[in-house]
């Protein structure tokens, strides 16, 4: 069970070290600038593949810089 969910703690603590180094109000910015630079790329199709994982990239960067 650990293997399967060995991707979202290294996403989480990605987040977490970009948090710890930037602060939370940065974190916050840089959360929104990839859920619209995700947003627009989904827009053009082709970009979806790399605009969806930056809308959940920064939604999830977001979140934590909230709470």
């Amino acid at each position: 069970m650990q293997i399967l969910l060995w991707p979202i703690r290294f996403v989480w603590r990605v987040l977490t070290a970009i948090l710890a180094l930037t602060g939370r109000l940065i974190a916050l910015l840089i959360g929104f600038v990839l859920l619209l630079v995700g947003a627009l790329l989904t827009i053009t199709g082709i970009g979806a593949i790399v605009g969806i994982p930056f809308m959940a990239l920064g939604f999830l960067l977001i979140v934590r810089g909230l709470f």
